[in-house]
């Protein structure tokens, strides 16, 4: 295993390896610690007074209260002799119920008075930890060796003067969440609209009466004489969400879908498949060139009929969301 390594300016100090430091990563950062900050003067009065370690006050984050406990020459029940271990203490076990248990990600800091940088240290990919009955007290044994930490030069020990400090994030699950699930040809998946007297409209778009699939209100929207770009030249259809308005901020309903006009004489239907994520934004979705006008309107090819044409939407599958809490 690699030492690893502390910046320190333009100079690397090496830490020498142990088994759990590859679970730790340091970095140092501008911003003070969000939470709480623990300043220690007289710092080696500690270790003449052989006294093994020390606790902050009680400090509460996210409803719960917390203190700092730090060993000046290193927890030598855990093996964090010639080191500082610091350490984070849950002090709120008293109030909480049988069986509790707080998942927390947490980073611990000590001040480089030298650089004016904070060293921060905490568990290696951002790991989360688990605090409960049995489990009150987490932290570093080896947050940093003494010969670096009593070392002047290095900034961290100053005129026997140190500065500590906890960031703290509760994982509190909310219980809030959604079920997605796609409906597959759902029980009367296809819709058909029969427009009549065609070639006598004279509306520029059409839109059939409301259908349901998968728990949406949809229309079908025909431009007899195209739209847009293809406006005289093909046959514009869409299928519609008539309540798109519905769906919560940033939420999409999927749907894929056959377009299809009916060949009413011989069963050679001109069909177009679409697919979209409907949204509050986006309303319809389909072709704007979905057939030529001239097909439409050929007589033998069996598209119109006693001057009626047979759109239809025949729905493969829908998303559906869920929510639950």
């Amino acid at each position: 295993m690699a030492p690893e390594q502390v910046m320190e300016g333009m100079t690397e100090v090496k830490i020498p390896p142990r088994d759990d430091i590859a679970e730790i990563t340091r970095s140092s950062r501008d911003l003070p610690p969000a939470h709480y900050t623990y300043k220690i003067e007289n710092f080696s009065l500690f270790s003449l007074a052989k006294i093994d370690n020390v606790e902050s006050g009680d400090f509460e984050v996210d409803s719960y209260k917390w203190r700092l406990c730090l060993y000046p020459d290193g927890n030598k029940k855990s093996k964090g002799d010639g080191h500082v271990s610091l350490y984070l203490v849950f002090s709120d076990s008293n109030a909480l119920p049988f069986g509790w248990e707080v998942n927390v990600n947490f980073r611990l800091f000590i001040y480089n008075q030298i650089n004016d940088k904070y060293l921060t240290i905490q568990y290696a990919n951002g790991r989360t930890r688990r605090f409960h009955g049995l489990k009150t007290v987490l932290g570093f044994d080896h947050l940093l060796p003494l010969s670096i930490f009593n070392d002047e030069s290095k900034g961290y020990l100053i005129d026997d003067r140190c500065i500590f400090g906890a960031e703290i994030f509760v994982i509190k699950p909310t219980g809030k969440g959604e079920c997605l699930s796609m409906v597959k040809e759902p029980v009367s998946s296809t819709f058909t609209w029969k427009i009549q007297n065609f070639s006598a409209l004279d509306k520029k778009s059409l839109k059939s009466q409301v259908f349901s699939f998968g728990g949406h209100k949809w229309t079908l929207l025909v431009y007899p004489k195209g739209n847009s770009t293809e406006e005289g030249k093909s046959l514009s259809i869409f299928l519609a969400m008539e309540d798109s308005e519905t769906l919560p901020s940033g939420r999409t309903t999927y749907a894929l879908y056959m377009l299809r006009v009916r060949d009413q004489l011989f069963g050679k239907h001109f069909e177009k498949e679409a697919n979209c994520h409907f949204s509050n934004s986006i309303k319809d979705w389909g072709h704007l060139n979905f057939m030529p006008l001239d097909d439409v309107n050929a007589l033998p090819k069996g598209f119109l009929v006693n001057d009626t044409l047979a759109v239809e939407v025949q729905i493969h599958g829908i998303t559906v969301a869920k929510e639950f809490s």
